[in-house]
This record gives structure tokens, sequence and C-alpha cells, in this order.
């Protein structure tokens, strides 16, 4: 696993707020603007080894929840939850893997100039589903943030804010994170600032899911929808994650949880039927982008945007 130090990402900090270089000790950062309601001494502070890097005034995130989450983290042990706790059989029926990620990731690995690129991965609190490839390449720096600290990350900030220089990245991969944001565009807008020009974008969003994380899911997409939301950026290939299938399987597991107010049941039902997941391989694309749990983007960084009657135009040739 090659993450960036965290001294060598210090030079590529920018202040949240006005986006001014920051100025840095041990325990914490601060703006370099005088002007700025961050210029006071350690207005940012280093928590274990990670900077939070949060304009709290403008984020749903709570100061003191982040600070103690920071404080509370091992750092030699990446975080875990939900399917990854499970032993390695009944993980590969709950959370299978994704053989679409993987086969993206590998592809956008093999477009990365050929000395020490930088990769961001935003929420990236855990090592996604079908990305581990981005941590085993020994070319790669990965610099991850989250609300979370973990051992996978470097710092802690909100995606609406990234506290980074522009043009100071070669790759961003967001995996099931825009779901859990309050305003998509613009994290994807602040993607497109600190890419380098023809960077590149890895994303999964979901679109036919239910809800997770609770208070904190807040959006879903079609598949225009989601070009539309890259619609600063080429296309290089786009499509479903998990087909019709998955998201009768998972909507069957939460049908059960409803008629018998338990969670486990529902885990038991999708254990059950797990073969419907199968299904997915027997639907063409065509037809699965109507009907996805899930849809990725791979994209280039372009300065032109996607017009909205272009995006009437992509609906319809998907549909060839």
């Amino acid at each position: 696993m090659v993450l960036a130090d965290v001294k060598a990402i210090e030079p590529l900090l920018v202040c949240p707020r006005c986006r001014s270089p920051l100025a840095g000790r041990p325990e914490g950062f601060n703006c370099t603007e005088p002007d700025c309601p961050y210029d006071a001494p350690l207005a940012f502070p280093v928590v274990g080894r990670w900077p939070v890097v949060i304009d709290f005034e403008r984020s749903v995130v709570d100061r003191d929840a982040a600070l103690a989450a920071a404080g509370g983290t091992d750092p030699a042990r990446p975080r875990r939850g939900g399917a990854d706790a499970l032993p390695a059989p009944l993980r590969r029926v709950f959370k299978p893997p994704n053989h679409v990620a993987a086969r993206n990731v590998e592809l956008l690995l093999r477009a990365l100039p050929g000395r020490a690129p930088r990769l961001l991965v935003v929420g990236g609190a855990t090592v996604g589903n079908g990305v581990d490839a981005v941590y085993r390449d020994p070319r790669v720096q990965v610099i991850g943030f989250d609300i979370v600290a973990s051992a996978v990350t470097q710092l802690v900030a909100d995606a609406h804010q990234i506290p980074l220089s522009p043009a100071s990245v070669d790759a961003v991969v967001i995996q099931a994170v825009l779901e859990h944001v309050l305003d998509p565009a613009r994290v994807v807008a602040e993607i497109h600032r600190v890419l380098k020009e023809d960077g590149f974008v890895y994303a999964e969003t979901p679109f036919l899911q239910q809800v997770h994380a609770g208070a904190h899911d807040f959006t879903r997409f079609t598949a225009s929808g989601h070009r539309y939301l890259f619609r600063r950026f080429q296309e290089l290939g786009a499509g479903p994650v998990a087909g019709p299938g998955t998201q009768l399987l998972w909507s069957a597991d939460h049908l059960v949880r409803g008629l018998t107010r338990s969670a486990l049941a529902g885990r038991a039902a999708r254990g059950l039927l797990f073969w419907l997941r199968g299904l997915d391989r027997l639907v063409p694309a065509s037809y699965a982008m109507d009907d996805a749990a899930a849809y990725y983007f791979l994209g280039r960084k372009r300065e032109g945007e996607m017009s909205a009657r272009e995006i009437i135009a992509y609906y319809r040739g998907a549909q060839v």
C-alpha cells in the first residue's frame, strides 16, 4: 500500500474557505490570508496524525464529533464494518467482488503518467470494493480523505471544499460518496478544480438503492443525471455497476425488514435470495440503465461541457 506521506502533501494544502496556502506546525495549520477567519494559529488542528481541514461553519460535519473521531482512531487498523466484517464466504454472498470497479480502475491506472502520479480518493476512510489496485500500484501516490480519520487517509476534510490546490492531482476516485453529500454538483466542481489538465475521474453512485447511512444519505441519480453531473468531463466509459437483479435482491431484503421489523430477518432473506444478483448478467446494458442499482462514470477532465440538448440525445443513444 503506497500512501502519500502527510509531509509530502502539506505543500498542496489550502484553506477550505478562501483557498489560500496554509502555514503549518506539528500541532496544526492556519490560513495565510490575514482577512480569512481561519488565519488564527492552529485554526486547523492536527489530531493524532490527521490534519482536520474543514470549514465547520459551512459544513454539516460536527466539529466536536470530527475531532473526537480522529483522536480515537487506530492508525494501524483500516476501518471495517457491515459486510466487510463478515467471514470471507459470507462476505462473498452479501458483498461480492465489484468487477466493474476493478476493470475501470485498471484502465485508469494504465492511463496515468509514468512517474509518481497522485491519485485522490474522496471519501476514502475504507478501501472501496474493487479499487484495491489503486493501493497496490507502487507508482501511485494515494491521497485519501474523509470526514472521519482512518489508516488509509492522510487528512480529515469535507468534499464540498477540498483543501487541495488547483491542478494538484492526476486522478480522483469517488466511490459510493456522492449520495452522502448535500451538493453533489459542487463536489464534482471541486474534483474538476483539483485535477490536472486531462486528469481522470472514476465515480460510482447509486440509483435504485434504499437509504443507507441514515441522516447522511441525500441523493440518487439516473444514468442521464449522473452523466450530466460530470458534464465537464469527456466520457471514457459509463454504465450500470449492478443491475435490476441486485436491485430486486436489496428490495426483498428491505421488504422483509419492514414486514418483520427486523434487520436480521432482512439479511437472512437476502442470503437466501443471493442468486437474484446473477440475473444482472442476462440484462443488456440498454435495459439495465433504467433499472440499475448504481452507475459508474470514467472520464477525463475537459474545459467545455455537455449542453442540456446533448443530455437528451445521450439517453436516446444509450437505448440503441
